[in-house]
């Protein structure tokens, strides 16, 4: 009889760790500290609902639906199961994602070291060896448990919690005052920063590598399945806001020691440097390119996964070669542009993710009926369309106002009442019409 044991689980929780753990959210608590100061606490604590909380809800709600994304989408309707899954996997894929684990590698872990003459020459040869391991590490999708959970996120941890642990000995500074945004309503403002992460669409791209890592031990069954991914979750959701926690309390004192910082990986060089001096840039280069490489392949991984079963013409290791030299072009032209474009797509696409996510959590309480995600998603889409109009700096004219009176709309969340009003509209529409509950 196979069995998922504790060692197991422990390897499943520390890739999820690594998954999640991207450079991207490795920079974003420095900065919430360095702004929020003496409030940076009850700041955290709204960041870490949405930035680790969702995420883990994200692969729950996949793995309770089935395999994949297009399982959990399938529960509003077989059109929205085609379309918002592939929209999801192209855009914090090949054409997001992947990209930018490269070129903020890059910026954190080279680029100082680098003479501006040759930025150009060296991005270019630094991408293709990034790929490359990526390319090498992602082609075994059976491995990456092992080769995560035993190996590149224990590395990892080792030296984000070094480098915490000397801050915390030794800071080079204090807190101050909290900083605007910070100064008033620091738990709603920490809950919508850790909503800017994104994390939640790469739940739903990470849950199809966490599934077939437990299927993998002969173990089929959705609720077993999913009880083991929870715990697994568990491991990842401790470990993420402990380090989320000790990265921010290095953001607040940081003040002195990095002042007009153009970002969370400036606060974190200038840091390392005057903790450690050289070594302590090397040392940051090191966990930033780990921390970006796990990613890489986590993407890499499920996105040629997915693809290979649309397209099953095209085999999964085919993808990957695909995928990562598409993403080394990316990397190395039109980036700038690329981001310009999908930063705005994926506002777009983060309100119907969140929805579809938390309409499946509470699936039985409205008896699975489609109307509820076909109403609840369609309103929310409408918003998160409009939202992501506003990235685009494209003037709504009279619509702004009409928007203006949801709560919420100034901070980029006002899809939120819309959704939960026309999901109870689907509710009361469906269950007027006799119909039975749905498994």
């Amino acid at each position: 009889m196979n069995r998922f044991t504790k060692f197991d689980t422990l390897k499943l929780g520390l890739t999820m760790f690594a998954l999640f753990f991207g450079a991207g959210n490795m920079i974003f608590p420095p900065v919430l500290g360095q702004q929020a100061g003496v409030e940076t606490w009850i700041t955290l604590a709204g960041f870490l609902i949405t930035g680790v909380g969702l995420p883990y809800l994200g692969v729950i709600a996949v793995t309770m639906s089935g395999v994949q994304l297009n399982d959990l989408a399938g529960k509003a309707s077989p059109l929205f199961a085609m379309i918002f899954p592939l929209i999801v996997y192209l855009a914090i894929g090949p054409f997001f994602g992947i990209p930018r684990t490269a070129t903020v590698a890059y910026e954190i872990a080279v680029s100082p070291f680098v003479p501006n003459a040759h930025e150009t020459l060296a991005l270019a040869v630094f991408s293709v060896l990034f790929f490359c391991v990526t390319v090498w590490l992602s082609l075994k999708p059976n491995k990456i448990v092992d080769r995560f959970g035993s190996i590149l996120t224990p590395v990892l941890l080792i030296i984000v919690t070094f480098f915490i642990i000397i801050g915390i000995v030794n800071p080079v500074g204090q807190a101050g005052p909290a900083l605007e945004p910070f100064t008033e309503d620091t738990f709603v403002k920490g809950f919508i920063e850790g909503y800017g992460t994104m994390d939640a669409i790469a739940a739903l791209v990470f849950a199809i590598i966490v599934i077939n890592a437990v299927k993998l031990k002969g173990i089929t069954d959705r609720k077993e399945i999913t009880t083991i991914t929870m715990k697994a979750g568990s491991i990842a959701v401790i470990g993420l806001s402990l380090v989320y926690a000790g990265l921010a309390y290095l953001g607040t004192t940081s003040r002195i020691v990095a002042a007009n910082a153009d970002n969370g990986g400036d606060i974190l060089a200038k840091l390392a440097y005057a903790l450690m001096g050289n070594s302590g840039l090397y040392l940051l280069g090191l966990a930033v390119t780990l921390a970006c490489l796990t990613t890489a392949i986590g993407l890499t991984s499920a996105s040629a996964t997915y693809l290979s079963k649309i397209a099953p013409i095209i085999s999964y290791k085919k993808f990957v070669f695909i995928i990562c030299g598409f993403t080394t072009i990316i990397s190395n032209i039109g980036l700038t542009k690329l981001l310009n474009v999908m930063i705005p797509v994926l506002i777009g696409v983060y309100p119907l993710a969140i929805v579809l996510i938390s309409f499946r959590l509470f699936d039985r309480l409205f008896r699975g009926y489609h109307e509820v995600y076909i109403y609840g998603l369609t309103a929310a889409g409408i918003v998160g369309f409009f939202d992501m109009l506003k990235a685009f700096d494209v003037q709504l004219g009279p619509i702004t106002k009409v928007l203006e009176f949801l709560p919420l709309f100034e901070q980029g969340v006002g899809w939120i009442t819309p959704a939960v009003v026309f999901g109870l509209i689907g509710f009361i529409v469906a269950f007027a019409q006799g119909k039975p509950r749905i498994q």
